[in-house]
């Protein structure tokens, strides 16, 4: 698989986990790149992170440690799409 074709494979899957965790019922399908998420979407709060968490960790066989994460992380789509890749990569 090339690369771009894997980014946005994981692209489309952080959405998709981020639509089911978060509840956002089909929301997602309007987010880009650059959609802001803590702090802008309600719905993620600090339980919710946790779910996210979870829930990304389960869906790509990924562990996530606590050091692993701080707020950039879920700044934007973006930044979560990167970070699931680069611990994909890892």
């Amino acid at each position: 698989m090339k690369v771009r074709e894997f980014q946005l494979n994981v692209a489309k899957e952080v959405l998709r986990v981020l639509d089911h965790s978060l509840s956002l019922n089909g929301r997602s399908a309007t987010f880009t790149r650059e959609t802001p998420l803590l702090g802008a979407l309600p719905e993620l709060d600090s339980m919710a992170v946790v779910t996210l968490i979870t829930t990304l960790e389960a869906q790509f066989g990924l562990t996530i440690h606590d050091d692993d994460i701080d707020g950039t992380t879920f700044s934007t789509v973006g930044s979560l799409t990167d970070f699931v890749s680069a611990k994909l990569a890892a």
